[in-house]
């Protein structure tokens, strides 16, 4: 019974927010003006090594991907300067709501509205400038976390959770990641095979009319890896080994102009 009634009130709420969301979605894939995009930092093992790398976090660090958006709306005939800008905002108190393992149907509805309206508040906390996109970006030691849980963005509710290793080693690859999960907030699919995370042929190939196929050149960012021999592919070491495909570029409002 409680948690039928938590769930109608969580519905209450979120229809009630439901109709500005509806306009921040058709605004963000648009591009016509800058979308505002805001980061939230959390300490998501309360480990020493998370909390020195929060505390140091600039807005610069964010530019890398700022950076790639542009470049690469460019590329697809997208004419605005700035499509996409990037800053850190004060993290809440609490962290967001986690999707447990294995969770069944009900239970990952039930997290995907606690998410939006966790969203919601966190959102509405900031005086000035509200971000359209909030990604809450959720920082892990290396050293006690070999492997992250995964990070998820959805654009129904225009919210990441973004699983990251804490040290400025791999600040690239967290680019990576993070830019992935940014674009599922504009409406970008993924392209890789669920069985064995190999990029699907021909949308998660960056380029998938060179000859010979293999190997890319690139990884496509939906897809994640470059492909470079049947069955081998390899993480990209950062962005500049990045590029969005013809497929995801439709998915999420850009020309194909090359």
């Amino acid at each position: 019974m409680w948690r039928r009634l938590r769930i109608a009130l969580l519905l209450t709420v979120l229809v009630i927010a439901a109709g500005v969301t509806w306009l921040d979605r058709q605004r963000t894939t648009s591009w016509h003006r800058t979308v505002w995009v805001g980061a939230f930092a959390f300490n998501a093992d309360g480990s020493a090594a998370s909390a020195a790398h929060i505390d140091a976090l600039r807005d610069a660090d964010l530019a890398p991907i700022a950076a790639f958006v542009a470049r690469e709306a460019r590329r697809h005939g997208v004419a605005i300067d700035e499509p996409v800008h990037l800053a850190w905002h004060a993290a809440p108190a609490r962290p967001p709501p986690q999707l447990e393992d294995g969770a069944g149907f009900i239970a990952r509805i039930t997290w995907s509205l606690e998410l939006r309206l966790y969203r919601w508040r966190a959102v509405h906390a900031i005086e000035r400038a509200r971000p359209q996109v909030v990604l809450f970006m959720l920082y892990h030691d290396p050293q006690s976390s070999p492997s992250l849980p995964q990070s998820h963005g959805m654009q129904r509710g225009l919210v990441g959770l973004v699983h990251l290793y804490a040290s400025r080693a791999q600040s690239a690859q967290n680019d990576v990641v993070t830019t992935h999960e940014l674009l599922h907030t504009f409406g970008a699919t993924d392209k890789y095979s669920f069985a064995d995370d190999s990029p699907l042929y021909p949308q998660g190939y960056a380029e998938p009319a060179l000859q010979p196929r293999l190997p890319q050149r690139f990884a496509e960012i939906m897809a994640g890896r470059v492909p470079e021999a049947p069955g081998r592919q390899r993480m990209p070491e950062s962005l500049d080994e990045v590029r969005v495909g013809d497929a995801t570029a439709r998915e999420i409002g850009w020309g194909v102009a090359r």
